[in-house]
């Protein structure tokens, strides 16, 4: 069964078309990885997934219902969560307060639930020592693993990560990979990602965007072997 799924979405902006005619699924289960150079439309693609901006054309289905012209608040409480390429969090806040806000509207008066799901977020991510540290005081990369740990304990049916590596040091990383396999068939997993390393080792599926179009799509193996990704993309990073 397919999780999302997108039929002909395309975005102008002006005469400049983002993304071109792009028909995308994702089965339930599958940990997907999005990769392509700078400029390829990743962002625009994935904000119109998540209901951030319109598309011109096309449709979105997630969980076998239309939600082309849901907005991102409504997408959320369907089960999609999407955490940014730039931190999105609330630095006066302590770290365990910020997750607290983000699961808070599912365990509406039970604070044993939130406790109980804020430290398990906590937890996976490897930052459950800075419970109570200000948001605002830790670094870009303990950043990043917050708002990760913020979508996790959500408990989404949908899991979107935007370069959820950047800034994390290489223990963080293999940590944050480790993370990915656990998660692997118990949510399905989107990863806009730079570090190929990471997206070698952690996606089950690529697909390689260029242009505003699908260039190429299969196993971490095909994508690897694939001249069209190498001359495009793999080549020059």
């Amino acid at each position: 069964m397919n999780l999302l799924s997108t039929h002909n979405l395309s975005r102008k902006f002006g005469g400049i078309t983002a993304v071109d005619n792009i028909s995308f699924v994702i089965p339930t289960g599958q940990v997907r990885a999005l990769i392509g150079p700078n400029g390829a439309g990743k962002t625009t693609f994935v904000s119109m997934l998540s209901g951030r901006i319109a598309a011109t054309e096309g449709q979105v289905f997630f969980d076998g219902i239309d939600v082309t012209k849901e907005p991102a608040h409504l997408r959320i409480r369907a089960g999609m969560a999407y955490t940014f390429q730039i931190t999105s969090i609330y630095g006066r806040l302590s770290v365990f307060e910020n997750v607290a806000l983000a699961v808070r509207w599912q365990t509406i008066g039970d604070e044993n639930e939130t406790k109980r799901r804020v430290e398990d977020a906590l937890a996976e991510v490897g930052i459950s020592d800075r419970a109570t540290q200000l948001a605002g005081d830790l670094s870009y990369g303990h950043q990043r693993l917050l708002e990760i740990a913020m979508g996790l304990c959500q408990r989404p049916k949908l899991l979107i990560l935007d370069e959820p590596t950047q800034g994390l040091a290489d223990s963080e990383i293999n940590q944050f990979i480790r993370l990915i396999s656990n998660l692997r068939g118990v949510m399905t997993i989107l990863l806009i990602e730079h570090n190929i390393d990471v997206v070698m080792r952690s996606a089950d599926a690529i697909t390689v965007l260029n242009n505003g179009k699908v260039l190429a799509e299969g196993s971490p193996k095909e994508i690897h072997e694939n001249a069209a990704v190498q001359a495009a993309y793999l080549g020059t990073s």
